[in-house]
């Protein structure tokens, strides 16, 4: 019986492995056990969402905390059930825990109200402010963690997005890799504050 704080989460979708995956791969609608192989089919289903939404969105759009959520779905909507929907668990990475979940859905309130509100449509003529919007909202989104998993891969989603907006070309964050890793959740971590 798993627990997530004084309460049975064992039923949960979310909280499920795969089968024979050792507890390695979150329980999925194509079955996939291998880490490696879940990696792999998440990264396709990515690159195939950002090729879609490139155009969905113009410039004068107002990202919205649905909008977030279904970004989200459309990404992972074939691999796990509960794409889309806010998580239920309580996450962390490494010693640093993530919102609790039961205050997930207020604080994506209060990040539209806030940080997409103000931030976009990222059209802003300043590059200064520009870098600023990407990063605080990057940041906000990521410490909320408000699902399950691909929190920083969504972040990253909607930086590309509003740094269209802002009429930059296609962000590459391809050199968060290795050590440079460790240097990005830092600073995320660094942006609590």
């Amino acid at each position: 019986m798993k627990k997530d704080g004084r309460y049975d989460v064992s039923g949960l979708p979310e909280t499920q492995f795969e089968l024979g995956s050792n507890e390695q791969v979150l329980k999925n609608r194509l079955g996939i056990k291998s880490p490696k192989e879940m990696d792999d089919a998440e990264a396709s289903a990515l690159e195939k969402t950002v090729s879609g939404l490139v155009g969905q969105y113009n410039e004068d759009h107002r990202f919205t905390a649905a909008d977030i959520c279904a970004i989200h779905k459309s990404w992972l909507g074939e691999i796990y059930e509960w794409a889309g929907d806010y998580r239920q668990v309580n996450v962390s990475k490494g010693d640093f825990p993530f919102a609790a979940a039961a205050r997930v859905p207020s604080l994506m309130e209060q990040f539209e109200r806030d940080i997409l509100a103000q931030y976009t449509p990222c059209n802003f003529s300043e590059r200064t402010v520009v870098v600023h919007a990407l990063a605080e909202t990057h940041v906000e989104l990521v410490l909320v963690h408000p699902f399950r998993e691909g929190n920083g891969r969504l972040a990253r989603i909607l930086s590309t997005l509003m740094a269209l907006q802002a009429g930059l070309p296609l962000l590459d964050f391809g050199l968060i890799v290795g050590e440079r890793k460790a240097a990005y959740f830092a600073a995320v971590q660094a942006g609590l504050g």
